[in-house]
């Protein structure tokens, strides 16, 4: 990378000259090795944030580079690039030049040039890392082997942070050279990580000679990764967000992000040989940091900490004068102002005034620590720190289970600070539950559900904590909760599949309690605005949830075809029905619809197996096939088509007199019922609604009627021999009732889903070096040899 002084002068001018920068990072990247008491590091992490470049430099840097210099005019790139390199705005976007040409750039010449400059002056939105590679790059990555300026940079990243927990009154100076550290840390580990060549991740090259001049004070039995990991959790988990810390935050939470980002890598199912230094790291970590974490996490996820993007902040401006965060005209002007990733927050909270950027990767990144899961290997008799070496033999036999994850472990023992049902008993507590307001919380999850990030966490919070379970089954307004998760429902052909799985599987989880079954009955809700096909006035929750969850069974059938989603629809239905009270005319009718359709969908297919029967094949091996695939199909229609009829039979036996509605809508579409009258697997069932209907059709003979019968007058004689219904005749069948539980590899659906939420949150990565899940390679409106995920 060229010559670069012993020690980099920063002369007169000072670090915050242009020059001081230049010589900075051309040190950096080189092949000369600064020990890591070096006056180096503070120099290189003191630079200032306000540093602002030429976009004329930019282009002069591009073009350099992308026209082919030999290695021996590289150092001229280095000099041009270094300074727009760490400038606050330039510092990431920049690099998808310096670091990431385009593989293809020999064959599209000065085109592919030309649209790179494109790329790093218009599209301020996209990450600067979609494709990383090229000389430069390689001669980087050797360099940071031989000189460990990775590393080192980690080391001194950990004790900044150490000095911001330390100090009471922490200057902003220390806070400068910790973003300094983190943002650096996060562009080279980002770009290694992505183009790595080996799994074990030894281009990392995270050893380092202990023994160093002012490596005195590290821990010796401790491993890079692990005192790393140890100090960016300790720091997220006992710093509250502040003003003069919010930007910290944010960088920190980013590069945790990054160092867990090894993931991507791997396959869709974890295996023995899987090799995450960062994240297992993390894994390792004291009880007391783990469970600070959780609650910090979860904090700032309730409370949505803003970062103040308008006036100026000293943490940028040591004199608290204009800084980068001042008052700017246009978009463009805070691309070349703003950090990279404070630019995506300021374009994301244009959209939504209330989202919180803070808040978002705090819930991301808590999402990856809960659902990580690492293999006991038959020769581990439990984790150690060294365990995460580098030279970790992997050539074992694999072992079916897991390490107990402490994150997971610790969001399911999380209690409510209001109301503690252990220190009530009198059972003392152990001082690392993790400890918050369940209240906060709710309301948090009821604002916050149309993202997808907060359906995952309360699906995480219902199934995994039993205390929060609890707390949401008795509140009485559980229309805060129900009623985004039913919009979200409504508008199912807007959602991921994945999306409207974990909606309906929160709603099963909650209808396998009886309370809840009956208070969402009890629950009037004035309007229903998002629902256009009807105007929706005065109507229970419970008569809402079942239209949405019928209309969702519907478009099921229509598009999607899934059987699982169809059967967990009619799960919450079955768990729903011994408790339905007043159910509202509309859903009495859609419940009874739902059984017109799928008995027609049943007969078609009944027909068509036996045309197919009676039909000479000449290839029998397909007829087979034909009919194993129709008969398997005809199987789940039997089967649906039993549910719904338990679950009508349910509301008769069990809350006819409440529900006069169903009752009309049976006796409205009787016939609906009578060709599986004799049908062997529903006759049982029918038997009951034909007792039902054999009542009230006797009784509606039974009246004198001057004129034609009305609806009210049919409801009129319904309501009244409802209260003389003693449901004589009715065979009383076992409540039907599903319970959930996770399948016997859930790690397998949620590692992948939770990463597709980080990615789908603007982190990019090059959709190459992803093996973890099928990602989607959008080229439209990305410049040629750039790929957006």
């Amino acid at each position: 990378m060229g010559a670069a002084p012993s020690t980099p002068r920063l002369g007169a001018a000072g670090p915050a000259s242009p020059g001081a920068a230049e010589q900075m990072f051309a040190a950096l990247v080189g092949g000369k090795a600064y020990r890591i008491s070096s006056e180096f590091w503070g120099q290189l992490l003191e630079l200032p944030l306000t540093q602002q470049w030429p976009r004329d430099s930019v282009l002069q840097a591009c073009h350099a580079f992308g026209e082919g210099h030999s290695r021996s005019a590289l150092p001229s790139a280095v000099a041009l690039i270094a300074p727009v390199f760490f400038s606050a705005s330039h510092f990431c976007c920049c690099l998808v030049i310096f670091f990431a040409p385009s593989p293809r750039a020999d064959s599209r010449g000065d085109v592919n040039h030309v649209v790179s400059v494109r790329a790093v002056v218009g599209c301020a939105n996209r990450s600067g890392f979609k494709t990383l590679g090229g000389c430069a790059s390689n001669r980087y990555a050797q360099n940071n082997c031989h000189t460990k300026h990775l590393t080192k940079i980690l080391i001194h990243l950990v004790w900044c942070l150490q000095e911001c927990t330390s100090d009471s009154k922490v200057s902003y100076a220390v806070y400068r050279k910790a973003i300094n550290a983190a943002y650096i840390s996060s562009i080279f580990l980002k770009f290694i990580i992505e183009n790595a060549k080996a799994d074990n991740w030894q281009e990392l090259c995270l050893d380092i000679n202990k023994d160093e001049k002012g490596m005195e004070n590290f821990p010796p039995e401790q491993s890079v990764e692990y005192f790393l990991m140890k100090g960016v959790l300790n720091y997220l988990g006992s710093v509250d967000v502040r003003p003069e810390s919010c930007y910290l935050h944010h960088e920190l939470l980013n590069l945790m992000l990054v160092l867990m980002s090894t993931q991507l890598c791997s396959g869709p199912s974890p295996e023995p040989k899987d090799m995450h230094p960062f994240i297992d790291a993390a894994m390792l970590q004291d009880s007391s940091i783990v469970s600070c974490v959780v609650q910090k996490l979860l904090l700032n996820f309730v409370k949505q900490p803003q970062i103040p993007l308008n006036g100026s902040h000293p943490v940028f401006s040591e004199d608290g004068g204009p800084g980068v965060l001042q008052r700017v005209s246009s978009a463009a002007a805070n691309f070349l102002l703003l950090p990279y990733y404070t630019f995506n927050y300021l374009v994301s909270s244009s959209v939504e005034g209330s989202t919180s950027q803070l808040a978002e990767n705090s819930l991301l990144v808590l999402l990856i620590l809960i659902h990580y899961r690492k293999y006991i290997t038959m020769s581990e008799s439990g984790p150690s720190i060294n365990v995460y070496t580098s030279d970790l033999n992997t050539n074992i036999k694999d072992a079916p289970n897991f390490h107990d994850n402490p994150y997971y472990k610790a969001l399911n023992n999380a209690k409510d600070i209001q109301y503690d049902h252990a220190d009530v008993e009198g059972n003392a507590q152990n001082g690392l539950i993790v400890r918050l307001s369940f209240a906060s919380l709710f309301d948090a999850l009821g604002t916050c559900l149309k993202d997808e990030s907060s359906v995952l966490l309360l699906y995480s919070l219902v199934h995994g904590n039993c205390d929060f379970q609890e707390y949401v089954l008795v509140r009485t307004d559980l229309d805060t909760l129900l009623m985004p998760i039913l919009e979200m429902l409504y508008n199912a052909s807007r959602k991921t599949s994945n999306q409207i799985y974990m909606l309906l599987i929160i709603l099963l989880i909650l209808s396998q309690d009886s309370t809840f079954n009956a208070s969402v009955h009890k629950l009037v809700v004035p309007n229903v605005p998002w629902y256009h096909e009807r105007l929706m006035h005065q109507t229970s929750l419970g008569s809402l949830m079942v239209v949405i969850l019928i209309r969702t069974i519907k478009y099921n059938l229509s598009k999607l075809r899934d059987v699982y989603l169809h059967t967990s629809c009619l799960a919450i239905l079955a768990n729903m029905a011994p408790h339905v009270h007043r159910l509202s005319a509309y859903a009495s009718q859609r419940l009874v619809s739902l059984f017109d359709m799928l008995s027609r969908k049943y007969t078609k297919l009944a027909e068509l197996k036996n045309d197919k029967a009676l039909k000479v094949v000449s290839d029998q091996i397909e007829a087979d096939i034909i009919s194993d695939d129709m008969s398997t199909e005809l199987h789940i229609y039997t089967d649906f088509l039993r549910i719904v009829l338990e679950i009508i039979n349910a509301i008769l036996t069990y809350a006819l007199p409440r529900n006069p509605e169903v009752v009309y809508a049976v006796l409205h579409r009787q016939e609906v019922f009578q060709p599986f009258k004799n049908h062997p697997r529903f006759n049982e069932l029918l038997e009951n609604i034909y007792t039902v209907l054999d009542f009230f059709n006797s009784r509606m003979d039974m009246q004198q009627l001057d004129g034609e019968w009305s609806v009210d007058k049919v409801l009129e004689v319904i309501n009244k021999n409802c209260r003389s219904w003693h449901g004589e005749g009715m065979k009383m069948f076992t409540q039907l009732r599903f319970t959930y539980e996770q399948e016997g590899h859930p790690e397998e659906f949620f590692i992948p889903y939770a990463w597709r939420l980080v990615l789908s949150r603007g982190f990019s990565f090059n959709p190459g070096a992803i093996n973890l899940l099928s990602v989607e390679i959008h080229v439209d409106d990305a410049p040629p040899g750039e790929q957006n995920v």
